[in-house]
């Protein structure tokens, strides 16, 4: 199912903003005239037992690992390398949306996020950013709220 599909079966309010291609979010910000705040990375890990873990995160602030760590209770985590995040994603770094992936995680969306009520995120390609009502994103995703960014 395509990420459009996704949102309309599950009756989504959803907006996507088209913008040059990019990769990274500062990249993204500039080319969309979007607060960095609002938009989101959408980073993928893997723990020590192999389970992946979406942590969506302000593009403005840095991952804490560590943090990741007590809030999962994992003894390791580390990201996914670049080159394979699509075949865990089912999208391109750069394009990856805050819900709807190819394979199930365990989804932590940073708490600053929480005080926005849409944010945006990868729109499924690098030409497109996809804002989402924040509760929407926590909702779909079964996502804990937690502080995990620095």
């Amino acid at each position: 199912m395509n990420l459009e599909e996704y949102l309309e079966q599950n009756n989504i309010w959803y907006k996507f903003v088209d913008k040059p291609e990019t990769i990274h979010t500062a990249d993204a910000a500039k080319e969309s005239g979007i607060d960095l705040k609002k938009i989101t990375k959408s980073l993928i890990l893997l723990d020590q037992d192999k389970n992946l873990i979406l942590a969506i995160v302000p593009g403005d602030c840095k991952l804490s690992f560590e943090k990741v760590r007590t809030a999962t209770g994992a003894k390791k985590v580390r990201l996914v390398p670049f080159e394979d995040a699509e075949n865990y994603s089912g999208y391109l770094p750069g394009a990856t949306p805050m819900v709807c992936h190819k394979n199930k995680m365990i989804v932590i969306i940073d708490k600053k996020l929480i005080s926005y009520d849409t944010i945006f995120g990868g729109g499924g390609t690098r030409t497109k950013l996809l804002e989402l009502k924040t509760n929407d994103v926590i909702t779909l995703n079964i996502a804990k709220v937690e502080d995990i960014s620095e």
